[in-house]
């Protein structure tokens, strides 16, 4: 599951009430806590829904990976991409793990707002997605959609379900901006954008959720 959650500025109780109704295994997050006190508030954050911090936070600019008991973590980094003067500071966060025997990494970012600024970290997070050996799965917000540059760099050798289903603003969505994509080794069995009542009051973005065979 990948989930822009505002900065958690919204409604909480309905973001938490719908993440353990939909208890992925995964759930990489876009505008977690990433300032005062981010620890305790990511950990806060992953136990109320019923989960544990793998990966991310403020080493990662507000990246999170959160996962489920079933989610054996062998390995964990982050990275942050260039900043540029009077913008906001963005990276990415990794976690290598396995579920009964079947490895995968996972990762999470959010790009730039700035169409002049997003390529270019879209290419530092695909040229570290490449390094990766084995299955892989990315998922962000990348502030545009599949007809922009940055989501085509991303998803270049990797299998999108963009299935033309939009995710922003949750309240009337009008623009496919959050994306999950894998490595053609990941069967995607199934995929789509939660619109319930409980994900329009939880964000300002819908989530996307799938099931994953590796």
């Amino acid at each position: 599951m990948s989930y822009n959650v505002h900065g958690l500025s919204d409604d909480r109780p309905a973001l938490i009430e719908l993440v353990r109704e939909l208890a992925p295994d995964v759930l990489v997050v876009q505008e977690a806590p990433r300032r005062f006190r981010w620890r305790h508030k990511c950990a806060a954050l992953a136990d109320d829904a019923g989960l544990v911090v793998a990966a991310g936070g403020l080493p990662a600019l507000g990246n999170l990976v959160l996962v489920s008991m079933r989610v054996k973590v062998h390995e964990t980094w982050c990275m942050r991409f260039p900043l540029t003067p009077g913008r906001h500071m963005r990276g990415a966060a990794f976690m290598r793990g396995s579920v009964r025997g079947g490895r995968f990494t996972v990762s999470g970012s959010h790009l730039a707002t700035d169409p002049a600024e997003r390529p270019a970290q879209a290419m530092l997070w695909k040229d570290a997605l490449d390094a990766i050996e084995g299955p892989v799965i990315a998922a962000g917000d990348l502030n545009e959609g599949p007809g922009g540059g940055a989501w085509r760099t991303v998803e270049d050798g990797l299998v999108s379900s963009a299935a033309g289903r939009f995710t922003f603003p949750a309240t009337l969505p009008a623009r496919l901006i959050d994306g999950l994509f894998v490595t053609p080794d990941i069967t995607v069995e199934k995929y789509e954008v939660v619109e319930s009542d409980l994900a329009r009051r939880a964000s300002d973005h819908l989530p996307v959720l799938a099931d994953l065979r590796i």
